[in-house]
């Protein structure tokens, strides 16, 4: 699993061939372009969700949601705020699994738990925006984006609950604002980009001796994520299959030194 052979030399141009390829619908991408960016952030939803006066005052990329104890946690891929308080999670599903609909309530259920504390009214909970960006149109109906809210089924009117679902079609190419967003979402090359905001975050990362040097130290540590849960799926196999303590699953699977702390806490 751990292979000294490589040279760091060649993770490095593997890394930058990889780094050519990447488009602002690759999620590790587009949490890098909406790092510390609230104006490209601001456009992006004012843009998704028809809101052009929508004031964008905190976005954060990787946002945990870990406040229920022993429930499953999230990260969200970019957690905004607006001025007026909405909340807004903004996630790149590329494959149709990560986008069922079952996960798209959870998330929202998710936002609701962690914006509401002990002794609040429930009409304190902010509305909030669930916003998928798939790489396909996952309704193949060939709408832009499709709002789902909850219903009321005998009145046929919106139960306003403040709930807000959006699933974005990556392969709309309308003449229209988000026919240009999903357009640049798939493009590799910035200089192909029609939207400045995205083209010069992506030519910074692209380009720039210091956007390349950021990209590769995430690319590099997305490739250790994969190799520490390799050996935490090893481990956990040995230790049922011999019934070994944890000490000797991580000797039979070879764990290195450096990764043994980042194995353990996984585990």
């Amino acid at each position: 699993m751990h292979d000294d052979s490589v040279s760091s030399e060649q993770r490095h141009l593997e890394d930058m061939q990889r780094l050519r390829g990447l488009r602002p619908i690759d999620d590790d991408f587009m949490r890098a372009l909406l790092h510390d960016d609230l104006p490209l952030a601001q456009y992006i939803l004012r843009t998704l969700t028809d809101k052009p006066d929508l004031m964008l005052t905190s976005c954060v990329t990787q946002a945990d949601m870990k406040r229920v104890t022993g429930a499953r946690s999230i990260c969200l891929d970019a957690y905004g705020t607006d001025a007026s308080g909405k909340k807004y999670d903004i996630e790149i599903q590329r494959a149709d699994r990560g986008a069922d609909p079952h996960r798209a309530r959870y998330h929202s259920s998710m936002m609701d738990v962690e914006n509401l504390d002990a002794g609040q009214d429930f009409k304190q909970l902010p509305d909030t925006y669930v916003i998928f960006i798939t790489e396909k149109d996952f309704f193949s109906e060939g709408a832009p984006v499709y709002v789902i809210r909850n219903i009321n089924q005998i009145t046929g009117k919106p139960f306003e609950d403040g709930s807000y679902i959006l699933y974005v079609n990556g392969e709309y190419r309308g003449n229209d604002h988000i026919g240009e967003l999903m357009h640049d979402f798939n493009c590799s090359d910035p200089d192909d980009m029609k939207i400045s905001l995205l083209r010069e975050k992506s030519k910074y990362y692209k380009n720039s001796e210091e956007g390349i040097a950021e990209m590769c130290k995430v690319l590099e540590d997305m490739r250790n994520e994969v190799e520490i849960q390799t050996f935490v799926n090893a481990i956990r196999g040995i230790k049922k299959m011999f019934g070994v303590d944890t000490e000797q699953a991580m000797e039979a699977a070879n764990v290195p030194t450096e990764l043994r702390s980042a194995v353990l806490a996984a585990l």
